[in-house]
């Protein structure tokens, strides 16, 4: 439920599916995102500079304290598969969030590519914090 008129990330819930069902990565503490563009300039004759933007994929991370072996197996299954010769399949990201007005807005993330960043560091006294970044082709928009 929005707080004060306010997006805050507990209004955001992610389903993340693999090429083999839904993947479960313990507990997601942050959520990031963003559309990549490659623009170009053209300078003309007269002076003006002008630009041309193309839409180019998103990006974004994931941080996620682990609490289960979800994303070392996921991980685990990628690096045999590659040298197994077998295609990486992409996963999907389906992002909902609940609007302050009360609605809900939901977003696919297409032909997704997963990337360790971060497998963990292992501390007495802490929990393990994960980082996972991912690349897409598009994202559109569901409901």
């Amino acid at each position: 439920m929005p707080l004060n008129s306010y997006s805050v990330g507990r209004d955001l819930s992610l389903d993340i599916t693999g090429p083999n069902g839904p993947l479960s990565f313990s507990q997601i503490t942050g959520f990031s995102s963003k559309p990549d563009i490659t623009d170009q300039k053209i300078k003309g004759l007269d002076g003006i500079t002008r630009h041309l933007r193309f839409p180019d994929g998103w990006s974004g991370s994931f941080d996620i304290e682990r609490q289960n072996s979800t994303l070392d197996d996921y991980w685990s299954q990628l690096e045999a598969n590659y040298y197994a010769g077998l295609n990486e399949l992409p996963v999907t990201i389906t992002e909902t969030i609940q609007e302050v007005n009360g609605s809900v807005s939901q977003y696919r993330y297409l032909q997704v590519l997963l990337t360790i960043d971060d497998a963990g560091s292992y501390k007495g006294d802490a929990s393990v914090h994960q980082k996972l970044r991912f690349v897409a082709a598009r994202r559109v928009k569901v409901s």
